[in-house]
């Protein structure tokens, strides 16, 4: 790279977590409760809930590698002479392309000055760093999605599986929930009422979906 860019990257596990874990939970739990009620065997259950889990964990890894990269096309505030040149080609008059590096000016002030008040850090790219957040976000989502998947790996009674499953994922997202606000700094209550709101439109999108096709 022979520039280093400057983006929002993870800032450590602390990040890494509040991304990986919640998707997990939340993707596992939705497949869990509707393959478990639709015509599969056992083991195309803990076959198809397996790969979700593990390609789930993979896909993360790599978009979160890839957003700790950044995006250099963001990078700059102003006008390129490579952006200027597209644009002359396709016959756009000078004065509109004033306009538009004058735009790209502002906005690149108006974006520092959103980082400044939100007290957002931005920090250069790592390949280290990316690689280990990237491993972590994995990680926390294998862990997260491993606790609705756990009641079906140990009850093959599927129907006493999923009410186990219901009530490890409400009381996972609690326990993130709390975790959550402080690590933020944010007021407990809504967090928790805002997660398990999320928690209750994944079972009944599920629930929705297994009766129409049940």
């Amino acid at each position: 790279m022979s520039k280093q860019q400057k983006a929002i990257r993870s800032s450590g596990w602390k990040t890494d977590f509040l991304i990986g874990f919640p998707d997990g939970l939340l993707l596992l739990f939705f497949t869990t409760f509707l393959l478990h009620g639709l015509p599969v065997t056992v083991q195309q259950f803990y076959t198809l809930n397996a790969c979700i889990w593990l390609s789930g964990g993979l896909l993360v890894m790599i978009s979160a590698y890839r957003a700790n990269h950044g995006d250099s096309q963001h990078d700059e505030s102003s006008l390129s002479p490579e952006e200027r040149q597209k644009l002359e080609r396709l016959n756009i008059s000078d004065p509109v392309i004033e306009d538009i590096a004058a735009e790209m000016q502002r906005d690149a002030v108006e974006w520092e000055e959103t980082l400044e008040a939100q007290q957002v850090r931005e920090s250069h790219f790592s390949q280290a760093g990316a690689i280990r957040g990237a491993l972590f976000t994995g990680l926390f989502f294998l862990l997260g999605g491993i606790l609705p998947f756990l009641p079906y790996l140990r009850n093959e009674n599927f129907t006493v599986a999923a009410n186990s499953s219901l009530l490890y994922v409400f009381i996972a997202i609690t326990v993130f929930s709390l975790l959550k606000s402080r690590l933020t700094s944010q007021a407990a209550i809504p967090i928790i009422l805002r997660n398990l709101l999320y928690g209750g439109a994944v079972w009944l999108g599920a629930y929705i979906i297994l009766v129409v096709f049940r």
